[in-house]
């Protein structure tokens, strides 16, 4: 694995330290009046989510890890977990339930992502930022309401419940933020 200086380490990045893997959630480069400038790193360990702080001599070097992050396909769910499938090698990946956790709500077949592989194995995945869904239970629009801060609860063909302005009706696509689950705006299509 390439070594790099901490203090070139930014967001997102997927370091080793002692074996394990980290990724870095956030990166402060310390430049005391007197003293070594300092890095400090505060890193999420992947394997189990546990986050640790730790701080490096500014020139210290670090094992960056090599992470494969491409697009892919998902194509089902079952026992073993979620399936995804890389388009261009056709190459196959089981992603565990506990990495996807509450996003698994917004997966649907077919759906392209980012997935993150490090060794052949899936390490992290990202949903786009909209995904479009159909309305399928949700209470009448009431005469003279208005699109003001009034919202109403609804239940999405995913089975997602999500708070819908008051015209939106049933049948209506909508576009959801996968971030948060909240409604966007009416799908365009």
């Amino acid at each position: 694995m390439p070594k790099v200086a901490a203090s070139s380490l930014r967001k997102g990045a997927v370091v080793d330290v002692d074996g394990k893997l980290y990724v870095v959630l956030s990166v402060d480069n310390i430049h005391p009046g007197k003293g070594t400038p300092v890095t400090q790193l505060d890193m999420r360990r992947i394997s189990d989510g546990v986050k640790v702080s730790e701080r490096y001599r500014t020139t210290e070097q670090v094992e960056r890890a090599f992470v494969d992050e491409r697009e892919h396909t998902f194509l089902y769910q079952d026992g073993e977990g979620f399936h995804f499938m890389n388009p261009e090698t056709f190459d196959q990946y089981v992603v565990p339930e506990d990495m996807i956790a509450d996003k698994a709500q917004w997966l649907s077949d077919g759906m392209t992502v980012f997935l993150s592989i490090h060794e052949g194995n899936p390490i992290a995945m990202e949903l786009p930022a909209r995904v479009t869904f159909e309305i399928t239970e949700t209470e009448p629009a009431m005469k003279g309401q208005t699109a003001s801060s009034s919202y109403k609860p609804a239940t999405l063909s995913n089975g997602a419940r999500v708070m819908v302005p008051p015209y939106i009706g049933v049948g209506t696509r909508i576009v959801i933020l996968t971030e948060d689950g909240s409604y966007y705006e009416r799908a365009k299509d």
